[in-house]
């Protein structure tokens, strides 16, 4: 019956002028035909299709027979197989390439879950021959097609394993291997563009025989387009992905990939040293239709200069003249946004490449003038987030190890400064903790024969130690949550009345002593008295508790201030209890034996 309707519709067709066709013989076309192709009638169909009498109405109305002739394709196992491929094959020649660019694109955006990459593989090469048929007025179907394409893509899970990529379990290196494929003559058309505009830019005005030149288009379109898919892939699947090293490697489909979006950026005339100091640049009124924004989305740079610096792919484009505190400067934006984001693919590079960044420089090479630049701010802001809220702990291990990378390369007046900046902007106990470690470690440098310096010793010393030797609450501070500040401040206090002699007072440590005892030492045993009392009442009601339940195991919910602690056993409870009693001991051992010292220091 449907062959029957399809041989009836064309037959009649074939008499009608200039492609008049009605809506009904359309729909009748594209019933019957899609009909016979489910029902495996493919052979009959093909010779209606292949017969030039109706050359005219296939033009017209065979792209509509995609979808069952796709399907089939994507099985490879239907008898119908070489039939349906040979009618595929004739409407791509004979179609009208604007239609069959519908058709396709249809296709690959309703591509089932299971099979995109099937999909993607299969439509491929026709998109591009389509494409190419449009000849000089394609740019704007490319980019359409390209868009949908890295769509597609980015559904396609990421191989986190050499061995997955080897194995390529979820076909994203061979659909990134065909993308590029795809994309190569328009990059080739798009270079050759390029050059000749460069070349006319090179002629004057004024031809030789006096006629002006003819001035080059505002914007090439082509290269437009171009250049969003390439910023796309660096971003989606490029800054999702953890490349591997050749040695690790040797033949990766996704790095090769990442290669060559970085040559036709290059190809399309775009300058790769250029894009990683974009947010250096100041923003320029670029002829053309694509706004800054959209034209070098930030993440996408910020993808570029990874793939430079840390994987080291197209870096001969970069000028060896730059010097590595311009280039640190050049990558701090990327940076930055890198480790801002919560996605580990995201934070793990953002260390990465301010590892690589800082590597390449002196110790002590970094003057206190960038901390004026609010990158160099913002990178210790996120990289304190990384290192105190980010799950993975490999990250948070490296995000410590980059911080006290940063702060070597600092010189001593920018260390002095930036741990300012750090105590008042981290907010967390162990980061602090930190900072103050590193605060004794440049005393103690600057204390050392042929070492001194003016900001760890003496007066400028002083107001460092003020914002050292301090409770963030006075007498009420939770001394449990700021431990390890607590700690390290006595610990630098003991550290400076032993290494210091009230003589000399290199430090300016016992001229300051008397505001550290009423500011610092009185507040912490006064907290530490009013701890150990609560708590020793706290232990003393969950023992009773427990007494009077006797055998029977319960759980209980304790408070201590104005928080709960977890539920937990009674017998749990107790020990976490003798827990921090012990910590205020521990406390107030160390106040105890700082008293000592100043007392013995002072009798001398």
């Amino acid at each position: 019956m449907a062959l029957e309707q399809l041989s009836d519709v064309v037959q009649r067709c074939q008499a009608v002028q200039d492609d008049s066709y009605t809506t009904e013989d359309y729909d009748v076309f594209t019933i019957a035909g899609r009909t016979c192709i489910e029902q495996g009638d493919s052979t009959q169909v093909l010779s209606i299709v292949v017969d030039e009498k109706n050359k005219a109405v296939v033009r017209c109305m065979g792209w509509n027979l995609l979808p069952p002739l796709i399907q089939v394709l994507l099985k490879k196992e239907d008898k119908s197989l070489p039939h349906c491929l040979a009618i595929f094959k004739h409407l791509l020649e004979v179609c009208s390439p604007k239609e069959l660019l519908v058709g396709l694109l249809e296709q690959v955006e309703e591509a089932h879950p299971d099979a995109v990459a099937e999909t993607l593989l299969l439509l491929f090469n026709p998109l591009q021959k389509v494409l190419l048929r449009l000849g000089s007025r394609k740019a704007s179907s490319l980019g359409m097609v390209l868009s949908s394409l890295l769509e597609q893509v980015a559904k396609l899970p990421v191989p986190q394993t050499k061995e997955q990529e080897e194995d390529d379990v979820f076909s994203l290196c061979h659909c990134c291997r065909d993308l590029m494929a795809f994309v190569r003559p328009f990059v080739h058309e798009a270079r050759l563009n390029f050059q000749h505009c460069k070349a006319q830019s090179e002629i004057p005005d004024k031809t030789p025989d006096g006629r002006d030149k003819a001035s080059p288009h505002k914007e090439d379109e082509l290269k437009a387009e171009l250049l969003k898919f390439c910023m796309k892939s660096l971003c989606e699947p490029l800054l999702e992905v953890q490349l591997k090293d050749p040695d690790t490697l040797p033949v990766s489909p996704l790095r090769d990939f990442a290669t060559e979006i970085l040559s036709s950026l290059r190809a399309i005339g775009e300058s790769l040293p250029s894009l990683v100091c974009h947010p250096l640049l100041k923003r320029r009124e670029v002829p053309g239709f694509l706004e800054e924004e959209v034209r070098y989305p930030k993440e996408s740079l910020a993808s570029l200069a990874h793939l430079l610096f840390v994987h080291h792919l197209a870096m001969d484009t970069f000028p060896a003249v730059f010097s590595p505190v311009f280039t640190l400067r050049c990558n701090m934006e990327h940076i930055s946004l890198l480790l801002s984001r919560t996605e580990e693919a995201r934070i793990q590079k953002g260390l990465e490449l301010y590892e690589k960044s800082l590597v390449r420089l002196e110790d002590g090479s970094l003057s206190v003038s960038l901390l004026e630049i609010k990158a160099f701010v913002s990178v210790p802001q996120n990289l304190v987030k990384v290192m105190t809220l980010c799950p993975v702990h490999q990250l948070r291990t490296k995000g410590l190890k980059v911080l006290q990378v940063s702060i070597d390369k600092f010189d001593t007046e920018a260390k002095y400064n930036f741990f300012q900046l750090m105590l008042k902007i981290s907010h967390h106990s162990g980061v602090e903790g930190y900072i103050i470690k590193n605060i004794k470690n440049q005393i103690d440098f600057s204390l050392k024969p042929g070492n001194s310096n003016s900001w760890f010793e003496g007066v400028h010393l002083l107001p460092l130690l003020r914002q050292v030797l301090s409770l963030p609450d006075g007498p009420e501070t939770d001394l449990l949550q700021n431990l390890d500040r607590v700690m390290e401040s006595l610990n630098l206090l003991r550290y400076l009345i032993i290494r210091d002699k009230v003589t000399e007072n290199q430090t300016g440590i016992w001229t300051e002593l008397y505001k550290i005892e009423d500011k610092f030492m009185k507040p912490l045993r006064v907290g530490v008295n009013m701890s150990r009392a609560h708590y020793e009442m706290e232990l003393k009601n969950t023992v009773e508790s427990k007494k009077g339940k006797g055998k029977e195991e319960s759980v209980l919910s304790v408070s201590v201030g104005d928080e709960k602690l977890p539920n937990m056993t009674s017998e749990s409870q107790i020990q976490a209890l003798h827990s921090a009693l012990h910590t205020f001991d521990m406390i107030e051992s160390v106040l105890a034996r700082i008293e000592e010292i100043v007392e013995v220091k002072n009798s001398l």
